[in-house]
């Protein structure tokens, strides 16, 4: 399974013809395609998949998010569930 994660655009720039952007992911700063999204800003919220921006969030449905991914890792690790196996 793969899950979209809210980032934070930073900076947005152009590289080789293609809107792109640097995000930070709670200080994991990663380069993402916002090619769908031109219009997005330094300092707006993103949701990132796959290296793509899917969408324009606001701040408070990106912590909500964010808030949900870490209750899940708290269950799993309450619960102690095996991480799930690695896809090749």
């Amino acid at each position: 399974m793969c899950l979209g994660v809210p980032g934070k655009i930073i900076e947005v720039y152009q590289d080789s013809g293609m809107h792109m952007a640097k995000v930070d992911f709670g200080g994991v700063i990663r380069e993402v395609c916002v090619e769908a999204l031109p219009e997005i800003q330094p300092g707006e919220w993103t949701i990132i998949h796959a290296g793509f921006a899917l969408s324009i969030l606001s701040e408070e449905e990106a912590q909500a998010t964010l808030d949900c991914l870490r209750e899940i890792e708290l269950l799993n690790d309450e619960l102690d569930l095996p991480a799930p196996p690695a896809q090749s």
